[in-house]
């Protein structure tokens, strides 16, 4: 990365701009500039624009010091002769920044929670030392402050955010089968988590669990037939315009306050009505008997199982 200056002449005088730029190879071997940040006009005219104040600590004096920084090929205005230091804008360099409060909140919400009470015991190291209570936290955190796939975080490391200071591990050299694998060991506490997390929830929001909404989605595997029996990844109707893909269907249960209570993934081929009576009775099992709402498309429940719902005790709307 470069400093690239734009120099335009407008009513005599000469304006200078400038841009952080980037080489970037392409096709065909070419190198082509892209540029990445525009830096905007530099230049004496308009100092209060572009000058920049720091507080330096002087080891000598042990008092804090106010600088301005100004570019190294325009001489010092008189005004700033007693604190103007003057850089090489043509030398500096913008190293990859760090997410740092992100992390640090996303961290105070683990905390909050509770989660480290919950996890620890469940997720002891492995022999070999790997950490997967850590292992979950980073993967916590990665969801809520930058969505994306396991892959993707292997692939892009910590090296964008401070997980590692404040988790005082390095997760540079950590193996990409390692994250799955954690992910694997979370299953077995799905039904407690739900339990505990409810708990929480009503504790620190005052959540209810009168009032609950009801969906299915489906998701898409890249992969072909034949499958084990068993397998979830059947032929059926796909919310996904991808013809090319297996289809595999998630149901959810969430709160108004947009709280998930149960969920569970299920073969593609599953008709949504299916799964709906099964999933009033975990949660009647799981969170007690109430006189609840669901809210759910028209087209989820059959009238079988209408029928069933209003003549529970207590009654289902």
């Amino acid at each position: 990365m470069y400093l690239k200056c734009h120099t335009r002449r407008k009513d005599g005088k000469e304006h200078r701009y400038w841009s952080l730029m980037e080489k970037r190879r392409v096709a065909g071997g070419r190198l082509l500039d892209r540029p990445l940040l525009y830096l905007g006009q530099i230049n004496d005219a308009q100092q209060a624009a572009w000058t920049r104040s720091i507080a330096a600590f002087d080891s000598v004096t042990q008092l804090p010091q106010t600088l301005a920084l100004f570019p190294a090929d325009r001489p010092l205005p008189e005004q700033a002769a007693d604190y103007g230091v003057q850089v090489r804008l043509s030398e500096l360099r913008l190293l990859p920044p760090r997410q740092w409060g992100a992390c640090w909140l996303a961290l105070q919400l683990w905390d909050r929670l509770q989660l480290g009470e919950f996890w620890r015991p469940r997720l002891p190291a492995s022999r070999e030392g790997t950490s997967w209570y850590h292992r979950l936290q980073v993967l916590t955190v990665y969801r809520l402050i930058d969505p994306g796939s396991e892959w993707r975080r292997h692939r892009d490391g910590c090296l964008g955010n401070a997980l590692s200071d404040w988790l005082d591990k390095d997760f540079a050299r950590v193996a990409k089968d390692n994250t799955y694998r954690c992910l694997d060991r979370l299953l077995a506490h799905k039904t407690e988590r739900f339990t505990f997390l409810q708990a929480r929830w009503k504790d620190l929001f005052g959540a209810t669990f009168d009032v609950l909404l009801y969906d299915l989605t489906s998701t898409c595997f890249e992969s072909h037939p034949p499958f084990p029996d068993g397998d979830k990844r059947r032929y059926g109707y796909s919310r996904d315009p991808r013809p090319d893909g297996v289809p595999g269907v998630i149901a959810l249960v969430v709160t108004p306050e947009g709280f998930p209570l149960a969920y569970e993934v299920m073969a593609g081929n599953t008709a949504d009505a299916t799964p709906l009576r099964a999933f009033l009775e975990k949660i009647e099992k799981q969170y007690g008997k109430a006189r609840r709402i669901w809210v759910m498309d028209r087209g989820i429940p059959t009238g079988e199982v209408l029928a069933e719902m209003r003549q529970s005790d207590p009654p289902v709307q």
